[in-house]
């Protein structure tokens, strides 16, 4: 008599986690004779995840939508809750699968708990040690980690950190981070840049600088400033094109269309799709964010990165010197992208190195540990199988270079 498959259900609600969890729900969906993959959004951010999981042609299975306007993190944290835990009484999953540091991931984890539904946390065990910085994220993911049964923890420094937790080494299994499965995809992907939202921004003959930056705790004097040191730069570098795709929340689009808009030789776009952010990224010089997943993806492209952050969760690329946390004082940012924008050797020292985050078969890792773990097989994931930056993985040298357009 044949085992009875795990009934997993995979939920997200914003894009990161959309770009996260997509490769995930995709290689679970290939062992389709042993898990029936069940897919819920919240949808908290509604335009931007219904994007990334048209890419991945996942349609999720629930869609919750409990996004309100002027929603505080009180009132989406109390809703989720209380839409997931009905949710899972009417579906009696056998796991739940979250991704990072969302309300979403902590709120769906507590409905869990409550319904004593195991709990399989992506990407564990990332720590900045400072509870208000990312704000909410970094309590989000300590909370999330003591409900989970099992984390899949993108490198060893995550899973030290858990283990310092007192979360036993069974439960965990470095995998690799999800984020460069997604990149390797959608690298691979033709690309028409005459028909993207790309197409009247003049790339050629300049080093472009790309820029996002959105965290609530940037919002206000941080972000001028920020604003303030790009345009200082365009002025210094004449050669420079900063390409800046601005967030939708009014706390962002305010300060930075009122700093920026009109300077010359600064292209304020609209939020982009995953595909053609990809392809940003690929034709950028240096890249400057708060953005947690650029800070994993930038260094498969081989592009230096300043994180526009006081300090960093992910700090592999940087003590590899592939990066750099600057803050968001303007003095400081002006200073270090002028440095790299002067000194081609100090640019070279920020652009060579393999991916620390990951290397492309971090979702494999997870759908072949969760079958383990459904069967009752120890360990997890044998510890040769496990995401090790001393083993070969992709090769990004074939991938440097873009062509300038494909159909």
């Amino acid at each position: 008599m044949s085992m009875r498959k795990c009934n997993a259900v995979a939920i997200m609600g914003t894009r990161p986690e959309g770009i996260k969890i997509a490769p995930v729900i995709s290689a679970l969906r290939e062992r389709s004779d042993e898990i029936n993959t069940i897919v819920i959004s919240t949808a908290q951010h509604r335009q931007m995840l219904d994007q990334v999981l048209s890419l991945f042609q996942i349609t999720p299975d629930i869609d919750l939508n409990v996004m309100q306007p002027d929603q505080t993190l009180s009132n989406l944290t109390a809703q989720v809750i209380e839409v997931i835990e009905v949710t899972l009484q009417k579906l009696h999953p056998d796991l739940l699968l979250v991704q990072g540091d969302t309300t979403t991931a902590f709120a769906s984890s507590l409905a869990a708990f409550y319904r004593k539904v195991p709990i399989a946390h992506i990407e564990a065990g990332l720590r900045s040690y400072d509870i208000y910085n990312p704000f909410p994220e970094e309590a989000n993911r300590k909370l999330t980690s003591v409900l989970a049964d099992i984390h899949f923890a993108p490198t060893s420094l995550a899973a030290k950190n858990l283990i310092k937790e007192a979360v036993p080494r069974s439960k965990i299994v470095i995998t690799g981070n999800t984020v460069v499965d997604s990149l390797k995809i959608f690298l691979n992907t033709p690309f028409n840049i005459d028909s993207s939202p790309l197409a009247k921004i003049p790339f050629d003959n300049y080093r472009v600088m790309l820029v996002t930056s959105h965290r609530r705790e940037s919002w206000g004097e941080e972000l001028k400033n920020i604003c303030l040191a790009l345009r200082d730069l365009t002025d210094r570098f004449h050669d420079l094109l900063v390409v800046y795709p601005v967030h939708m929340n009014p706390n962002v689009r305010k300060v930075v269309m009122s700093s920026l808009e009109g300077v010359e030789r600064v292209h304020l776009i609209e939020p982009i799709d995953y595909l053609t952010f990809i392809n940003l990224m690929q034709r950028s010089y240096i890249i400057l964010t708060d953005s947690g997943g650029i800070q994993e993806e930038a260094p498969s492209l081989n592009k230096p990165l300043f994180v526009l952050r006081k300090l960093t969760e992910r700090p592999e690329a940087f003590d590899r010197g592939l990066a750099k946390v600057i803050g968001t004082s303007t003095v400081d940012i002006v200073t270090s992208a002028t440095e790299l924008l002067s000194n081609f050797e100090a640019y070279k020292k920020m652009s060579q190195g393999d991916n620390p985050y990951g290397d492309g078969l971090a979702s494999t890792r997870i759908a072949e540990a969760i079958c383990r773990w459904w069967r009752g097989a120890h360990p997890l994931l044998e510890s040769a199988q496990e995401f090790s930056t001393t083993r070969p993985g992709i090769n990004y040298e074939s991938i440097n270079h873009w062509p300038e357009s494909t159909t």
